[in-house]
């Protein structure tokens, strides 16, 4: 860059002894005094502006150095008032009496299970031995009994009388609301598909949704529910109250093309109550769930969507994975789950809802019978309940239901044949 600098000087000085010899008739000997006086004068000149930079820019250099040095003097001021207090400590008498409370630890550890040793000696030897089984015995006792398979009742509801319903267009949606202890406010609603019978009775699901095939059945009244909900949180959130509403979802829905098609079209449509949607799934069924399933499950929870399990059995599960795939509350029988928390899970019934909460997963107890088990859930931590004893489905408001006209429903009880 300076090569080039000079050059440009030597060629303007140049050009002024030219102009010199030409324009004003110097003699050559004046005109190349001029031109060598012009290149000195621009020599001396940029010697002294990169004398000038180059001062500046050492004395930047310097001050930067400067500052450094003072950081690490007060660096080493700190190291070394930290050294002198770790010289202070008498880490000797410290660990004298550590190593004293673990001899203490040991002794007591040793004579617990001296004492538990001798305590199951004593159980031993004082219980009954078991008489001998003989040839006698053996006739004359009862043959084993067969074990009992527990399965879910079948519904009372035939599929014809179903399929026949549906036509009429006799299905509704009820609500049941999930409230929050202690205050017992609504913090969400669980929509409930009913059928209206002939003589004016309700049907609960129980009593109607098919076990065994009827599969397109399950996928329309899943339908149903799923536009019934929508229409309920567009409104609600246009009226200013935005509620949190729980659909139903099987994997008949998940393992229908079309079915997945609608759901998705759906919940695209409605990106701005997504959030307020939490599907909920049977956990039998969550657990049976193909890989092409997980991929729509994916799907819904990228457009917004959240999960519920119900019927849990066992919390001993991933519950970081499920956070991850969009669980948002296990529900477990309160009746059980009250009566052996430990077949549930091995932390203590008051953890358990402090463990789920860093995952941002909620625990649900359903079923609520009495006061006494709301009293016990909400001193466990345990605050979303439900149940007939707080409050029985009932029809949405005219204002915020699909159809008010058929939501209109008289008294409702479950139907009997």
């Amino acid at each position: 860059m300076q090569a080039l600098v000079y050059s440009l000087i030597g060629l303007a000085s140049a050009s002024l002894g030219f102009l010199a010899y030409f324009a004003l008739t110097f003699t050559p000997a004046n005109a190349i005094l001029v031109s060598l006086v012009a290149l000195c004068l621009a020599i001396v000149f940029m010697e002294r502006k990169l004398r000038e930079r180059a001062e500046n820019r050492l004395e930047r250099a310097i001050e930067e150095l400067s500052r450094l040095l003072s950081t690490d003097a007060q660096a080493g001021a700190v190291l070394g008032q930290r050294i002198n207090a770790l010289t202070d400590l008498n880490s000797g008498q410290r660990l004298e009496t550590v190593e004293a409370d673990i001899s203490v630890l040991g002794t007591v550890i040793r004579q617990v299970a001296e004492a538990v040793a001798d305590i199951e000696d004593k159980v031993a030897k004082t219980a009954p031995r078991p008489a001998p089984v003989t040839a006698e015995r053996v006739i004359t006792a009862a043959p084993p009994r067969a074990p009992t398979v527990t399965s879910e009742p079948e519904p009372i509801i035939p599929l014809e009388v179903l399929r026949q319903s549906i036509a009429e267009n006799r299905l509704v949606c009820h609500v049941q609301p999930i409230v929050r202890l202690p205050q017992r406010r609504a913090a969400a609603y669980d929509l409930h598909p009913r059928l209206m019978l002939e003589d004016g009775d309700l049907a609960d699901t129980p009593d109607f949704m098919p076990r065994r095939g009827g599969q397109d059945l399950v996928r329309h009244i899943e339908g149903v529910a799923l536009l019934e909900a929508v229409a309920i949180a567009r409104r609600s959130r246009t009226g200013g109250q935005p509620v949190m509403l729980h659909i139903p979802l099987s994997r008949a829905t998940l393992a229908n093309d079309g079915a997945v098609e609608q759901l998705l079209a759906s919940l695209d449509a409605n990106r701005a109550i997504a959030s307020g949607l939490t599907f909920l799934v049977e956990e039998s069924e969550w657990l049976s769930m193909t890989t092409r399933d997980r991929a729509v499950i994916d799907q819904m929870v990228r457009k917004g969507a959240g999960f519920s399990l119900a019927g849990v059995t066992s919390l001993r599960v991933d519950i970081a994975e499920l956070a991850d795939q969009g669980v948002r509350s296990l529900r477990v029988d309160a009746r059980a789950f009250i009566a052996a928390p430990e077949s549930f899970t091995d932390f203590h019934m008051s953890d358990i809802a402090d463990y789920l909460a860093r995952f941002e997963v909620s625990p649900m107890a359903t079923g609520i019978e009495n006061e006494r088990q709301i009293v016990e859930l909400l001193d466990n931590g345990i605050v979303l309940v439900k149940g007939n004893h707080i409050a029985a489905p009932g029809p949405v408001r005219a204002d915020l239901a699909l159809d008010s006209m058929r939501n209109a429903a008289p008294r409702p009880r479950r139907a009997e044949m």
